[in-house]
């Protein structure tokens, strides 16, 4: 894994819209490649073109053009979907780059690399929902197997620039989002250029984003960040309606969940100076877990070793989701016990695993 080291302080500069001082430029433009933030380095790089050499303004430019052209397809691909789906009677909710695209005015307006749409529908409407999609010539690429614990479906078509990633329920544990009840509930029902859906408040979609990178993704564990999804939530605490960051803190009463979300908001507002309630960001286990994020950053060497921090939270995961899916499949009592070898080589492995996204 690659050595970043001053790298993403000076990469957090420039999206925050700041000129970074005796700055790598080579090294900078590998860390935005590897984070998949390139394209959002272009209002940076109009503000400050004259202080940036010509080849990096010119290969930022040419990145940022492509990544217009994939979201003006992405865009037009999602509007199919949903006028397939609202066509019989289904309203999806769009999660993460999908809600973006969806709630833009322009595909060209949206900065982000996009990766694939992500649509949640009803577990009752899962077979009309795919008739509709194989309908549109899409085929399973990869399906959830049998016992996963979340199902999910990849579907790919020829000639597309992404899959879509059919859910029916939202991503990570549900543990974390039983309060929630129905995820509509705390959705606006947008009709927009391209079709209805349902999109999460802002919110709520920094709930299902917390929840996806820290546990679905592992990072929690493992102690990657996620820039492209730090930015996204920027882009939500500065929107209109805002991140209610009481709320946030409230939707679980889970332990893990709360050092989990404060490890996330002290990255924020360290790396991206996002005002935070100060009540958020001063214990002293997220505190300790960002640090050994900024450390594992310089020195990739130490990743394995610092993956006993993890075993800081092993205890409230045993309590809280252990202990859930403990009842839901022994029905016996919460009982402490040491991690198992082959969740532990899982983590290691997850370590060493160079992931597109992550630092």
């Amino acid at each position: 894994m690659a050595n970043h080291n001053k790298s993403l302080a000076a990469l957090c500069s420039c999206l925050r819209g700041e000129l970074p001082k005796n700055v790598d430029w080579f090294s900078l433009i590998g860390l935005a490649n590897d984070t998949l933030t390139t394209p959002v380095l272009m209002a940076f790089v109009d503000r400050f073109q004259n202080e940036i050499p010509p080849q990096v303004r010119n290969y930022v430019r040419e990145i940022y053009v492509r990544n217009q052209q994939r979201n003006q397809r992405l865009s037009y691909q999602l509007g199919e979907a949903l006028r397939a789906l609202n066509g019989i009677g289904v309203t999806p909710v769009l999660l993460k780059g999908a809600a973006k695209l969806a709630t833009a005015e322009s595909a060209v307006d949206v900065a982000r690399l996009i990766s694939d749409l992500d649509i949640m529908v009803a577990s009752e409407e899962i077979e009309i929902a795919l008739e509709a999609l194989f309908a549109l010539g899409y085929r399973v690429y990869f399906q959830a197997p049998n016992g996963a614990a979340k199902w999910y479906m990849d579907l790919e078509r020829d000639g597309d620039v992404g899959m879509i990633d059919l859910h029916q329920r939202l991503p990570g544990h549900d543990y974390f989002y039983r309060s929630l009840g129905n995820i509509r509930q705390h959705c606006s029902l947008t009709m927009s250029r391209i079709g209805t859906a349902y999109v999460p408040l802002p919110s709520y979609q920094a709930l299902i984003l917390i929840v996806h990178d820290q546990f679905q993704d592992s990072d929690y564990w493992t102690g990657n960040i996620d820039l492209r999804h730090l930015i996204d939530l920027c882009e939500l605490a500065s929107s209109a309606e805002g991140i209610d960051w009481k709320l946030l803190s409230a939707m679980s009463e889970s332990r893990l969940y709360r050092n989990a979300l404060e490890t996330q908001l002290v990255a924020l507002h360290s790396l991206f100076d996002v005002e935070v309630p100060r009540g958020l960001l001063t214990r002293l286990t997220p505190r300790l877990q960002f640090r050994r994020r900024l450390i594992q950053s310089r020195i990739p060497l130490l990743r394995p070793a610092l993956l006993a921090t993890a075993l800081l939270d092993y205890k409230n995961y045993r309590a809280e989701v252990g202990a859930e899916e403990r009842m839901t499949k022994t029905s016996k009592p919460q009982q402490w016990s040491l991690p198992k070898i082959h969740n532990l080589r899982h983590l290691f492995d997850l370590c060493a695993e160079k992931r597109p996204g992550k630092v």
